[in-house]
């Protein structure tokens, strides 16, 4: 840093010049007082610049520093869009340098008229908000090449509040796009297995109730078969009687066939056979629509559904594929509606009857003897099943619900039942919990909210 050169002055007791006659010493002294003091404050000056220039450079420095740090791209322009400021990041993304693109408009680098438009949108606009706004651009890269940034619009003003420019902060979005559809394709495939996992578990409780179904079917198979074959007699006596009425058999005749073919016998027994048969076909169709209905992949479509017409057809295939003794304890109240799925809320229904026979039977209890009920409560509809098993240990309560925990043997759970149940109830905007009642066995209780609608 250099000083000022400090003006020569008389020495102490020197005598003044002759031009400066008629000044005495002391005005002389205080001349040169006073021109001390202007170079000291001279010297103290210049400290200061020299220190604010450091701090400026510095400054300037850390500026560049975070400029060139940025992994967003920045552009900064004037009113007309010509640029006056960008970072490495947009001269590497455009293959240009700061000082190629300085002084150049930005409309250079758009790639198409649909981002130029929205440019001259952000330029023209009269009253922009400080805090700016989100627009989609095409640049041209390196290889100029369209490539999608999505940039945040900022006004820039002067100390007086004039609009000065604007600055363009981007981010080049053609990695993200491809890994937000890298990730939409991921979910999909998630949803997919997660509902083929769902239908899997709905068949392997569906195949628990084979036995009991083919019992279910024989019955009313069995009844229509007979009453088919009947009908098969029936319909060869009336044809012989006809085709006779038909060749002009006489009275006697035909008097005789109707005897001999007990043709009264015949129509009298007809209405009958073909009620039995209906009826039988009814019920046959009944359960396979009932087993339709449960082993369907569900639809997403929520309806309204009485709680305790779930229950019962639950407990109906429950007790025909048992293998051991069932007492259900079961009334069914006023009507208890929800809006849900019906095959899904069947499945967790019967998922849950299903764990209570097989955790009372385990224990070499001589009858599964389970306690279902089910009331509206407010806005809630609760449903409590308790069994007359050992219980679940304290250890157990807090992973009853995660996926593939299991206390039965290898080989006779998957694991999935009550985690999938869990999540059905929670689609439903319900809870499904479970604890140990005071009385011995285990409960669950589900909640779930009532519908006003009819089913």
């Amino acid at each position: 840093m250099s000083t000022p050169e400090r003006p020569d002055v008389p020495a102490a007791g020197a005598q003044p010049h002759a031009h400066m006659e008629g000044v005495d010493e002391a005005t002389w002294m205080d001349v040169i007082q006073r021109m001390d003091e202007v170079y000291s404050q001279l010297v103290s000056d210049e400290i200061a610049l020299e220190q604010k220039n450091v701090e400026l450079e510095q400054s300037q420095q850390f500026i560049f520093s975070v400029m060139s740090a940025m992994s967003d791209v920045l552009l900064v322009c004037n009113e007309r869009g010509e640029i006056e400021e960008t970072n490495a990041a947009l001269c590497e993304l455009v293959g240009r340098s700061d000082d190629e693109l300085r002084g150049t408009t930005l409309y250079d680098l758009l790639a198409d008229d649909a981002s130029a438009a929205r440019v001259r949108g952000v330029l023209d606009n009269t009253n922009p908000s400080r805090r700016g706004e989100a627009v989609e651009l095409n640049l041209f890269d390196a290889q100029r090449s369209p490539l999608p940034v999505d940039a945040n619009c900022t006004p820039r003003f002067t100390r007086n509040g004039r609009r000065a420019g604007t600055v363009f902060v981007g981010r080049p979005t053609a990695e993200l796009k491809r890994a937000y559809h890298e990730l939409r394709e991921a979910h999909e495939a998630l949803k997919y297995a997660q509902q083929q996992l769902l239908h899997s578990e709905k068949m392997a409780s569906l195949g628990r109730l084979v036995a009991g179904v083919a019992h279910e079917l024989n019955n009313p198979i069995s009844f229509v078969l007979g009453n088919v074959h009947a009908l098969k007699r029936y319909s060869e006596r009336m044809g012989r009687y006809i085709d006779a009425v038909h060749a002009g058999a006489s009275d006697e005749e035909l008097e005789d066939m109707r005897t001999r073919l007990r043709i009264p016998h015949l129509l009298n027994d007809l209405p009958s056979l073909i009620e039995g048969t209906l009826e039988g076909a009814q019920r046959t169709a009944d359960i396979v629509n009932g087993l339709k209905r449960f082993s369907a992949i569900d639809p997403e479509g929520r309806a309204p559904v009485d709680l305790n017409e779930v229950i019962k057809r639950a407990i109906h295939w429950i007790r025909k594929g048992s293998t051991g003794d069932v007492d259900m304890h079961w009334t069914p109240g006023e009507p208890c509606v929800v809006m849900g799925s019906a095959g899904q809320l069947q499945q967790v229904v019967m998922n849950l009857l299903q764990n209570a026979c097989d955790a009372a039977l385990a224990e070499r209890a001589a009858i599964a003897d389970l306690h279902v009920s089910c009331a509206a409560d407010g806005d809630t509809v609760r449903m409590s099943l308790r069994d007359n098993g050992p219980g679940i240990p304290e250890d157990y309560l807090s992973r009853i619900f995660e996926p593939f925990f299991t206390t039965k043997p290898v080989g006779k759970g998957t694991g999935l039942g009550l985690s999938i149940s869990y999540g059905i109830v929670e689609q439903h905007g319900g809870r499904l919990t479970a604890r140990n009642h005071p009385d011995g066995g285990a409960e669950f209780t589900l909640e779930l909210p009532r519908s006003d609608a009819t089913p």
